[in-house]
């Protein structure tokens, strides 16, 4: 059995004011977010399933042309393929967790 320790897993700023953290399993990777407010996720979209899970602060997300708001205790189900850009309202922090593993973050 593997325990992770948040202080343990590297952190990285991927987008200018977004840091992050991965934890990557046999099946799913898990990706612990920091955001700053006003930061702007750029338009994507990858072949995994990714739900989003507000853990504290409003972060707008746009999957499809469709925008959502989202807030602490909030969790998004993003589907393979959709096309999605996200902003951070506030300071945020936000799991996702994407299956299968996203070998491009390893």
């Amino acid at each position: 059995m593997k325990v992770w320790e948040s202080a343990e897993i590297e952190r990285r700023e991927l987008i200018p004011g977004g840091h992050v953290s991965f934890v990557h399993t046999e099946s799913m990777t898990l990706a612990y977010w920091d955001f700053d407010p006003d930061v702007l996720v750029p338009e994507h979209g990858h072949p995994h399933e990714q739900v989003t899970n507000v853990i504290e602060g409003v972060f707008d997300m746009t999957i499809e042309g469709e925008t959502i708001r989202l807030e602490a205790g909030s969790a998004l189900v993003i589907p393979p393929d959709a096309v999605h850009y996200g902003r951070s309202v506030t300071k945020c922090r936000i799991l996702d967790v994407f299956h299968p593993v996203r070998e491009d973050y390893r």
